[in-house]
């Protein structure tokens, strides 16, 4: 790659002659130019300015200076452009045809620029030369980037940032090195650009550390002792987390601009942790809220629990049955009795900007509007009132399920009575984030087990709560609609989770 910069202060440029950059040029990696603007004038000042026409404040560069200069650096020879693919065994060309044209860009550093991100980088890293051209003043005669875009030449008018700068010549550095870096052999370590902020995914890079491992008060072996195990893959997964971690709560836009196709299960769950959804046939991530219910919530609550209900329902029951079910134990007037009684935590999940239409295995899914919920829990501490009464819907503990005692030798069992996420959003993230909610409601309420049941054919479900710590206790039978059904008894220790 050939690199030119144009500037009446060529002696700024000297520190590309530094670090990686300085060493790839003087091996031939990079071919560096740094040209003197002031070279193409012809009078005895050497001008490169004049006042803008229409007046106003400041100076103009003038285009006849910038066109002198950028007609010859433009014109510098390169090597003929590579043919795409692999060159030993890509077919010989007709006879008479002409080479492929080398990619010639010119970059022009202003802050009215397009905004120069990782993206334009690898862009740019493919061209053939580069041309910066830096301007100083109030910018360079906008003729300049109309003509030589007119006449055939790739212009790119980039910024760095939001904010101005007294010249391009600083800009242009902070480009040419994220543009250099990831040419071949400009780096030692070429795996160096794989995990960095804002390749692949687009994430910012994870928190990195080193020795000494205890440092002022901060002990890794303590605080993340997952990256001292020597198990690359959960070290891989630790660094992903927080990777997105980071991004979400530094920068929010480049977490909708995520392309969800290159998402695993275990970033949409880290995603749905950090308040945002990444729906299966969506292209982007979207807001998520977890909050607790509120009596506005009632009527929607009540119609995502009538939805939901059912996909939990083994295939022998009927229609009646299960309506009748959800009638008795999904109604308002139920969530309602939960949400007034301080021994129910009743949450739910909801996508404050909607969610717009989606195709998933091929079927078209109507767009959820603001606010919709789409996900729910309900935690139910064994706790009587004053006149001795469990909760409305608390059902009775099974036999498999054991009480531990606390530290003062007292215990409490929690019913996860129920945790359902909308089809539409199975996969993204949600169940898992509200079960990690109820696990720490069931902490908050004092419970020392917190215990469910699913049917015992529901395999995804069980693997679910598996995932978050729960373990299989024994079975149990549950009437739907006056059908009897075989639950697994499930149970986890939700002590120290707010911790955890």
């Amino acid at each position: 790659m050939r690199l030119d910069v144009v500037s009446i202060f060529p002696d700024y440029l000297r520190v590309l002659e530094l670090s990686l950059i300085g060493r790839a040029a003087t091996d031939g990696v990079l071919d560096l130019h740094v040209h003197d603007l002031r070279d193409w004038t012809h009078d005895r000042h050497r001008t490169v300015d004049d006042t803008p026409i229409g007046g106003g404040a400041g100076m103009v560069m003038k285009p006849d200076v910038w066109g002198a200069a950028l007609d010859d650096v433009l014109a510098a020879p390169l090597p003929a452009a590579p043919a795409p693919g692999n060159v030993k065994d890509a077919p010989a060309p007709p006879p008479g045809a002409r080479p492929a044209e080398p990619r010639r860009v010119l970059v022009i550093p202003t802050p009215s620029g397009d905004l120069f991100t990782q993206r334009t980088a690898e862009d740019l890293a493919g061209a053939a030369q580069l041309v910066f051209a830096c301007g100083r003043y109030e910018g360079i005669d906008a003729r300049v980037a109309e003509y030589y875009a007119a006449h055939g030449v790739e212009v790119r008018e980039a910024s760095i940032g939001d904010y101005v700068l007294n010249g391009g010549e600083a800009a242009a550095l902070v480009m040419i090195e994220a543009i250099a870096r990831l040419r071949p052999g400009v780096l030692g370590n070429p795996d160096s650009i794989v995990e960095e902020s804002h390749t692949g995914a687009g994430l910012l890079e994870y928190p990195v550390y080193t020795r000494p491992v205890a440092w002022r008060g901060h002990d890794l072996s303590t605080e993340q002792p997952v990256l001292l195990s020597g198990d690359h893959a959960r070290i891989a997964r630790h660094r992903r987390d927080q990777a997105i971690t980071r991004t979400a709560v530094r920068r929010p836009d480049l977490v909708a601009g995520i392309d969800t196709a290159l998402l695993d299960a275990g970033d949409r769950v880290a995603l749905a942790r950090n308040g945002w959804v990444a729906p299966a046939g969506g292209s982007h991530p979207v807001p998520l809220v977890i909050r607790p219910a509120r009596e506005p919530d009632l009527d929607a609550l009540a119609d995502l629990a009538a939805r939901t209900f059912p996909d939990a329902c083994p295939s022998f029951l009927t229609a009646d049955q299960v309506a009748a079910h959800i009638a008795a134990n999904l109604s308002p007037q139920r969530l309602a009795t939960w949400l007034e009684d301080p021994r129910v935590v009743l949450t739910v999940a909801e996508l404050p900007d909607g969610l717009p239409a989606l195709t998933c295995d091929g079927a078209a899914a109507e767009p959820l509007p603001r606010g919709a919920l789409v996900g729910y829990s309900a935690v139910l501490a064994e706790l009587p009132d004053a006149d001795g009464a469990l909760p409305v819907g608390l059902d009775p503990r099974p036999r498999a399920v054991t009480v531990p005692d606390d530290a003062d030798g007292a215990g409490l069992a929690a019913e996860l009575s129920k945790v359902y996420v909308d089809a539409r959003l199975r996969g993204s993230g949600i169940a898992a984030v509200l079960l990690a909610e109820a696990i720490c409601d069931a902490d908050t309420l004092g419970a020392t087990v917190l215990w469910l049941g699913t049917n015992d054919a529901n395999r995804r479900a069980q693997k679910a709560y598996r995932r978050v710590g729960f373990r299989r206790a024994g079975t149990r039978t549950y009437d739907v609609g006056g059908q009897q059904c075989r639950d697994v008894v499930m149970v986890v220790d939700p002590r120290g989770s707010q911790q955890a």
